[in-house]
């Protein structure tokens, strides 16, 4: 939960999360829509879905792996987390490598390219293997990273108190704020979306994400289509979820962010005839308020209606808020 994602935006999950699931085997057993739903709001539900995956996997071993291997072997598991909960758990000695490790390591050895980069790595946790105690290595892998949180920090360091100074290249230099090399950020994309909301009593229609989706797998949303090409928006939604689709005026704008994507989204009600000849696999329905809030949801969802109830201001935050419950209640339509 907290790759991406803040500690105070965690906690409240964090908790609801283990009340439903106090056990390994309790996740295990649960179905990846409910873990998908109990997610919503974090993004990135492509963790939840390895998570989930990683727990059946555990259960069916009837015990967590003891080594970096088998840390390594399950879905969702890099070489940091790998590492970190092999040494500190099971004294495995490997190195651990997160942001705040890499920043020590890299001022250490003044290197000259970005952590990310594949040969850097292999210094870097060299570098790191070496100043493990090989009898308490999750203690000297905390022992960095706590360095790099409270001394090693990204500006004004405090080098006159740090125990590794002696032997830190930049330190020496004078100039360890050089350190880490950023690497290159990826330009964002700026792309148009045009949303429909298709209303029906207090219903909203709602339609499924693939669990093969490269993008939010799993999750629900609104239906939409490119706003920037051809054809005609109506022909893009009856080509993307079938039927015959009817858009009125534009009535709301909402700005939202995905990863590296920036998106303007235009948001139409719409009206939508002939859905039973709707795409083979396009999985839909019909949800009231507190039917959505037992979803797993694009952010935007929320986002999109709450601009149809205020229309005057546009959207930005980046997620909406924790699922209340969870419905299973599919009105197919």
């Amino acid at each position: 939960m907290l790759q991406q994602t803040r500690v105070e935006v965690v906690i409240p999950y964090w908790e609801r999360f283990l009340a439903r699931f106090p056990t390994v085997e309790a996740l295990a057993a649960a179905e990846v829509d409910e873990v998908l739903a109990l997610w919503s709001g974090l993004g990135y539900y492509r963790r939840a879905r390895q998570l989930h995956a990683a727990a059946r996997q555990v259960a069916a071993v009837g015990a967590f792996p003891r080594t970096l291997e088998g840390w390594l072997g399950l879905p969702g598991i890099g070489p940091y987390t790998a590492a970190a909960v092999a040494s500190i758990a099971f004294g495995v000695v490997a190195p651990v490598l997160d942001g705040n490790v890499e920043r020590v390591l890299s001022r250490r050895l003044a290197l000259a390219e970005s952590p990310k980069a594949s040969g850097a790595r292999r210094r870097l946790l060299e570098e790191g293997a070496a100043l493990l105690d090989p009898g308490r290595p999750g203690d000297s892998n905390q022992a960095l990273m706590e360095l790099g949180a409270t001394l090693c920090t990204p500006r004004r360091p405090k080098c006159l108190l740090c125990p590794l100074a002696a032997g830190c290249r930049a330190a020496l230099a004078g100039d360890p704020e050089s350190f880490p090399v950023a690497r290159a950020k990826r330009a964002s994309e700026k792309r148009r979306l045009v949303v429909a909301v298709v209303e029906r009593g207090e219903g909203v229609l709602l339609f499924r994400r693939p669990d093969d989706s490269p993008l939010l797998a799993g999750t629900w949303e609104l239906p939409w289509v490119d706003g920037d090409g051809e054809p005609a928006p109506e022909a893009s939604l009856a080509a993307r979820y079938g039927g015959t689709w009817t858009l009125g005026p534009r009535l709301a704008a909402v700005k939202h962010g995905i990863t590296w994507r920036d998106l303007e989204v235009a948001v139409h009600r719409a009206e939508v005839a002939g859905l039973a000849r709707a795409k083979a696999g396009a999985e839909r329905g019909w949800f009231d308020g507190a039917e959505r809030a037992g979803l797993a949801l694009s952010s935007l969802v929320g986002k999109v209606l709450g601009a149809l109830v205020s229309p005057a201001s546009s959207a930005s935050a980046s997620s909406d808020g924790p699922p209340a419950r969870r419905s299973r209640s599919r009105r197919p339509g």
